[in-house]
């Protein structure tokens, strides 16, 4: 009797130890997100915000964490569905261009002048077109949860004003990895060249291409007017939109609760950074004028110009995106107006 007082002390000691670490080890689970661009840009900020939210929430059961730069990927962005549908990455926070190669029907919004205006993406987001899109997500073995937004895309280059199409003729385009910028930039006389963003900055700066198109968030940000870029056209010729996904098996693994947490807060993060891109869009402008960057804006006559120019791009890519998205999408976008 005296010896086993203690060995049954020193048992219940050892299971309560295990379980301590047990319920330890369940409160410290960590997830990453991927994500192109850090929190200096309203995309990286987007992920930030989801991982702030999860750590208010979960009650310490889950915590992510953000790795901007692609740094997961090595750099090279158009991998990163890739990674995270082998699961190398938990979670992304990505741009449908990015992804595109991947899931087909994401080229939807990379369709020149498709998308008319901020009330059309919404549209199309948040309509018929959106549930397709997402359930094209995840026939590919990803989930999505919500969308977020990294803007309308603008063309900048460092030889002149750009009002016409004429005035592509020649230029050496950065462009990301997705044939249809290819396309675009071919149908329109240019000289598209595919770069990762890493590499893209330095490249314009030796003039190693003469121009790129991105959001203005990005151009302003990361100062592109400082490498030579002088001029802008605010042609508005697609949209990026964000997606919030996760890892199938990670989704699989996560209590319903959790599942339920960490696509509110998704939801919430997406929200909030759609608002904080558009909502910041005027002063962007202005600063970037106030640098002396000459900016142009497009007529109708010019803009039509732009869409007349790259109709073979359409007739070329609605096959491979899929007739039923697109005339989704144009539904959604004539019930917008």
């Amino acid at each position: 009797m005296p010896t086993t007082r203690p060995l049954s002390r020193f048992v219940a000691t050892l299971a309560g130890a295990a379980l301590l670490t047990s319920a330890l080890t369940a409160q410290a689970r960590e997830l990453s997100v991927s994500t192109v661009l850090s929190d200096a840009f309203p995309w990286g900020q987007a992920a930030q915000k989801w991982a702030e939210l999860v750590e208010e929430r979960s009650d310490g059961e889950l915590t992510l964490r953000v790795y901007p730069n692609a740094q997961l990927v090595s750099g090279d962005q158009t991998q990163e569905f890739s990674a995270m549908r082998s699961g190398l990455i938990d979670l992304a926070v990505g741009s449908t261009i990015n992804w595109s190669p991947q899931v087909p029907a994401l080229n939807l919004f990379s369709l020149p002048f498709l998308l008319p205006d901020a009330e059309a993406v919404d549209a199309v987001t948040g309509g018929e077109t959106g549930e397709m899109i997402f359930s094209a997500i995840e026939d590919k073995g990803v989930v999505p949860l919500a969308w977020g937004e990294n803007g309308f895309r603008q063309l900048s280059n460092s030889s002149g004003t750009i009002d016409e199409p004429a005035d592509l003729e020649g230029l050496k385009i950065r462009v990301v990895g997705s044939p249809l910028f290819q396309d675009t930039f071919t149908a329109l006389g240019a000289n598209p060249t595919q770069m990762s963003w890493a590499d893209a900055k330095p490249a314009l700066t030796t003039g190693a291409v003469d121009g790129q198109e991105n959001p203005l968030s990005v151009f302003d940000v990361a100062r592109i007017d400082q490498v030579g870029q002088t001029h802008l056209t605010l042609w508005n010729y697609m949209n990026d939109p964000l997606v919030f996904a996760a890892n199938r098996q990670v989704w699989g693994s996560l209590s319903e609760s959790q599942r339920e947490m960490l696509r509110e807060t998704a939801v919430e993060a997406g929200a909030w950074e759609i608002a904080k891109t558009r909502e910041e869009e005027a002063a962007r402008l202005e600063a970037i004028r106030e640098r002396g960057v000459n900016v142009t804006e497009l007529s109708e006559a010019q803009h039509q110009a732009f869409v007349e120019a790259t109709e073979s791009v359409h007739d070329k890519w609605v096959p491979r995106i899929g007739e039923e998205i697109v005339e989704a999408a144009r539904r959604d976008i004539d019930a917008s107006e």
